[in-house]
């Protein structure tokens, strides 16, 4: 099963009041694990970026000025999607903000029923814990030491690795290594044989015990059948 973690920076929270994506990031799943594959893009958002924003993701209009409208990377983005579920933390945030961009240049939105979003997950599984990505991964020990800003790739790769915990932990390698491999594990066993041991009787052993059935009265070992 293919499935795409996708993650985004804005300029802020709302698409509908001209807030726009600034960096798209996306990596691929398959049986839930990573397999290497990755869509990446900074965005000319083509307006001002707010200090609010800029503090959470560090990315200033002067380093996003010379990046690529995002006309110019729709189609690969959708291209690398395809038609997967989409894996994302706060879904309908993310989806929001791609689908007002799809909208800007006339391309097909994405359903949101295809989202599966993360938070709810989270939500259902830990109630009444705290559901943010940072304390995902405190509770899953997900190592975030590279994370000192936002970032759409860092935080989708970081959300692969929380979504297979929610998902039930690191067992479903064990059938992505079965179905990649298509194989039979066959076990063998290297058995050592033996000679028997001898089990008859010594002579002295014969005598002793003939002594013995003399001690015993009317022994079965010399009773005539009648």
């Amino acid at each position: 099963m293919r499935e795409i973690v996708l993650d985004t920076e804005t300029t802020g929270f709302d698409p509908l009041t001209g807030h726009r994506v600034v960096e798209i990031g996306c990596l691929e799943l398959f049986n839930h694990m990573a397999t290497g594959k990755e869509f990446h893009a900074y965005l000319n958002p083509e307006r001002d970026m707010p200090s609010e924003a800029e503090a959470v993701h560090g990315l200033s209009i002067t380093f996003l000025a010379t990046k690529p409208l995002f006309a110019a990377i729709a189609d690969a983005m959708l291209e690398f999607i395809g038609d997967s579920p989409i894996v994302a933390h706060n879904a309908s945030f993310d989806m929001n903000f791609i689908n007002a961009e799809l909208k800007r240049v006339g391309k097909p939105t994405l359903p949101a029923d295809r989202a599966i979003d993360t938070v709810t997950l989270a939500r259902r599984k830990f109630p009444g814990a705290q559901a943010s990505l940072d304390a995902l991964c405190r509770r899953f020990q997900i190592d975030t030491s590279a994370r000192d800003k936002h970032g759409a790739l860092l935080d989708a790769k970081l959300l692969s690795k929380v979504y297979l915990e929610l998902i039930g932990g690191r067992e479903p390698g064990l059938a992505l290594i079965a179905s990649e491999t298509n194989a039979t594990l066959e076990v063998s066993v290297e058995r050592t044989v033996r000679e028997p041991r001898p089990h008859a009787a010594t002579e002295d052993e014969l005598a002793a015990h003939a002594t013995f059935v003399t001690t015993i009265k009317n022994a079965i070992w010399v009773r005539v059948p009648a």
